[in-house]
């Protein structure tokens, strides 16, 4: 990634990649072991469950630095380099929901972080230029 950005926007953005993609890993294994949400009152058992609980707060946190790093960053460059979350993601799927994924998810998520490096070797804002209207 860029060398412009300042510890805090490395935080950050570290965050969004990772918050998003625990998140739905604890939503995911805590709704396989459930069943299919067919009432209301199914629904309110589910949003009592630990594990989603803190899917949901873990996906609150995203948000929050989401918004963050789009006060800082462009978000040409934010969503590219926070996309590494796939990665993270794809990686919590093997190893603590025992998925199997397929060679041509692997190279997709191998594209993924090769076009990281392609977006994160850029700058990180946009100068912007003041025009004064005369």
């Amino acid at each position: 990634m860029s060398n412009n950005l300042k510890p805090h926007q490395w935080i950050t953005l570290t965050i969004v990649a990772t918050a998003a993609s625990l998140g739905d890993a604890c939503l995911a294994s805590s709704m396989k072991a459930m069943d299919p949400v067919k009432s209301p009152q199914q629904l309110i058992f589910v949003l009592a469950d630990p594990k989603v609980l803190l899917g949901m707060l873990l996906l609150i946190i995203y948000i929050i630095s989401y918004m963050r790093a789009l006060t800082q960053l462009d978000l040409s460059y934010v969503l590219p380099v926070t996309s590494i979350g796939y990665v993270v993601m794809m990686l919590l799927a093997v190893t603590f929901l025992h998925e199997r994924v397929s060679l041509t998810r692997w190279l997709g998520v191998f594209s993924i972080v090769v076009g990281v490096g392609f977006v994160a070797s850029g700058p990180p804002a946009t100068s912007h230029i003041s025009e004064t209207s005369e």
